[in-house]
């Protein structure tokens, strides 16, 4: 594709065509790189009250003159004592506006009036009740204890002279306030929905304590996106790839309406990672939708494609190498990159069958804010860290969009304003509701490996696990592994952890295989933990270990319940798994039996997204009779979130019967070829909603 003429420039705080910002009595969000600063920004928004993203060094003159009346910072993935550590201007807050510091924020603000801030032994990433001052301005009108989303490994070690504690998570800092100059520090995440009564939280500092109007209402956004569409397209072409999710048709029907049925090009790519006649299904409700649809078999182009990579991770330097085909690729980010360049290729061909001039023909994509920020792209923030690189955000995607060629109407939408959208452009419910499904499809929800993921740490982490399950007659035993896990955890937690122990046999191991997550802002590629039980699970207890577990062992990202007889020699290795047609088979009928189950239950409603994933581990083999590694195993990841930037697994008894899981396992199991199912127990973070 060749450029188009127009404007390509890309800004933080809006499109430059907008024209001046008027910023006065608006909020300025500074971008630290958290994964949640767009959220911040959309939470402010839901309260109208306007708001701008800048970077962090924005100085604090400029904030002054444009007439900012308050200033949130976000969190972000450094450490203020880091060498690297971003810079900022030092007199933010000093220049008379109220200031809230977000994770990162508040240990800034730490820093700055004199405070210390350390690397702890403890991690806190998940949902954790903490103690709130409600007498402090921020909290006004909440409970003593709330629960709140943390995700940190730094913490405030000696408090800024002139600042209180307000909130405090057992024993670690939670919040500092100097109320007088009107500066508050969190040290967990108000924004996201994980923070029961965050929005509270917001509305106290936005109102209560910066004095905002909440008079500002955002324009019609259908009708911004059609004009958006209209003065970039002009008379040209636009060819949108169009997998049949909410996203990509939400972008297809605001295309429809803002141009000439001739100008859009709708082209489903079969990449041969569909769900079990998704393809077919997807043609037949875009025609019921007056939208023709060119679907393209292009299976055999993606098994066989391949892309360039860097020479190494760490070679800076401008030369590439060629990577294996897609159907010999282990890594992750290099599987998403493959497929993401892929489309493209695909995408030109389908320009040049149909004899169109390419630099007539935009790109356009269903590409979401979430998609954007976790990929690290500038759309989206500055400073980011990069989670997992999304298939519509590789980096030929982002060559493309500096030229001016991609059109991403919805790039500063995220999944639920989307299916709001949806609706107001009259799309039946069956499609917004549509239970998300990655433009990579299958390929992702298959682990490959060709050797078991094994580190020096392996051992002690499997070790830290044993005292942990089985923490009341370890306790019995003094050991320095077992202080390790006692300075991890509250008294009260103690508690809990003890009870838990002493009512249920359970068995917790490292599996050989890793998975992405997000911790700190960063991304981590670490264990994941299996739980097994001599008795029927008690969801409750797995819940709580799931959240403990990643907090005390840093290396483990996911914790799973494996359904069956109680595990009593894990594996320590795994079956060799690619892409290829026998592995997708699989994993696409454990996807289509456990999805069936879960619409015909009814609970399909109240999962925002449903997962099903193939992992390469053979378990209850007799590691005496050497038998090899040959099947494989299943993981269930229902998923409960509004901006799927944060979620929740679902709990069985409470969000989704616990019946249908227990369905979706016993069908599952009769499929060929598979060991065991297992049920993932971890909330976003410290895991992703995908496992890779």
């Amino acid at each position: 594709m060749a450029l188009c003429n127009g404007d390509t420039k890309q800004e933080i705080t809006g499109d430059p065509k907008d024209g001046p910002r008027h910023t006065e009595g608006a909020v300025v969000i500074l971008d630290a790189g958290a994964q949640y600063g767009k959220v911040i920004d959309r939470r402010v928004r839901e309260l109208f009250v306007q708001s701008e993203i800048l970077p962090l060094d924005t100085p604090a003159f400029a904030i002054r003159e444009q007439g900012f009346r308050a200033i949130i910072i976000s969190g972000g993935p450094n450490s203020v004592y880091a060498e690297d550590a971003p810079w900022f201007d030092p007199a933010i807050f000093t220049i008379g506006k109220p200031v809230l510091g977000i994770c990162y924020g508040m240990q800034m603000m730490n820093k700055v009036f004199g405070g210390t801030v350390h690397r702890k032994n403890v991690r806190e990433d998940g949902v954790f009740s903490i103690s709130v001052d409600n007498s402090c301005s921020l909290f006004r009108g909440l409970q003593k204890e709330e629960l709140v989303l943390l995700t940190h490994g730094d913490s405030v070690d000696k408090v800024a002279d002139g600042f209180k504690v307000i909130a405090q998570s057992g024993n670690i800092v939670a919040g500092i306030a100097n109320e007088q100059k009107k500066l508050f520090g969190v040290q967990f995440h108000p924004e996201v929905d994980l923070t029961e009564r965050g929005r509270e939280m917001l509305k106290n500092f936005l109102f209560e304590i910066a004095g905002c109007s909440g008079d500002f209402t955002v324009q019609n956004r259908e009708e911004a996106c059609i004009q958006e569409i209209k003065e970039k397209v002009n008379n040209s072409k636009v060819l949108v790839l169009l997998s049949g999710g909410v996203d990509s048709t939400v972008c297809t029907a605001l295309l429809n309406k803002a141009l000439n049925q001739d100008q859009v090009i709708a082209v489903h790519i079969d990449n041969g990672f569909m769900r079990k006649r998704e393809s077919k299904s997807v043609e037949e409700a875009l025609k019921k939708l007056g939208i023709n649809v060119k679907v393209v078999n292009a299976a055999h182009t993606f098994y066989n494609g391949t892309t360039t990579l860097p020479i190494s991770d760490e070679d800076r330097t401008p030369r590439k190498r060629i990577s294996k085909t897609l159907n010999m690729t282990t890594n992750p980010e290099e599987k998403r990159k493959i497929i993401g360049d892929t489309f493209v290729k695909v995408a030109n061909e389908v320009i040049g069958e149909m004899n169109l001039k390419p630099e007539e023909v935009y790109l356009a994509q269903g590409t979401l804010r979430p998609d954007l920020i976790e990929s690290a792209s500038t759309i989206a923030s500055s400073k980011a860290e990069v989670i997992k690189t999304h298939h519509n955000d590789t980096e030929l995607i982002r060559r493309l969009r500096d030229e001016g060629k991609v059109i991403e109407p919805l790039k500063d939408f995220h999944k639920d304003e989307v299916r709001a959208l949806g609706r107001e452009l009259g799309l039946p419910e069956d499609i917004v509701s549509r239970h998300p499904f990655p433009g990579p499809g299958l390929a992702i929800r298959v682990i490959c490996a060709d050797e078991p993921y094994v580190c020096k740490d392996f051992a002690e982490t499997n070790n830290i696990l044993k005292i942990v399950v089985d923490f009341s007659a370890s306790v019995k035993k003094p050991h320095t592994l077992l202080q390790r896990v006692k300075s991890c955890i509250s008294d009260e937690e103690q508690e809990t952890l003890m009870q838990i122990t002493s009512q249920h046999s359970l068995n917790a191991f490292l599996l050989p295989i890793k998975t992405v997550g997000v911790q700190g802002d960063c991304r981590s590629y670490s264990y994941v933990c299996g739980i097994s039980s001599k008795d029927s699970p008690h969801w409750e207890s797995l819940m709580f270990l799931s959240r403990l577990i990643p907090r005390m062992c840093h290396s483990i990202n996911r914790v799973v319940y494996v359904f069956g007889p109680q595990v009593k020699e894990p594996p320590t290795d795994i079956t060799p798994t690619f892409l290829t047609t026998g592995v997708l088979g699989t994993l696409r009928q454990a996807d289509f039996v456990a999805h069936v189950i879960l619409r015909e239950s009814g609970c399909a409603g109240k999962i925002s997204q449903m997962p099903v994933i193939l992992t390469p581990l053979h378990f209850d083999r007799d590691p005496l009779q050497k038998q090899p590694s040959c099947r494989r195993s299943v993981v269930i990841r229902t998923f409960i979130t509004s901006d799927f930037m944060t979620g929740i697994p679902a709990t069985p008894n409470n969000q989704i019967a616990e019946e249908v899981v227990l369905k979706m396992v016993n069908e599952i199991k009769k499929i060929p070829g598979i060991s065991r199912v297992m049920y993932d127990l971890t909330s976003k973070p410290p895991g992703t909603t995908e496992w890779e």
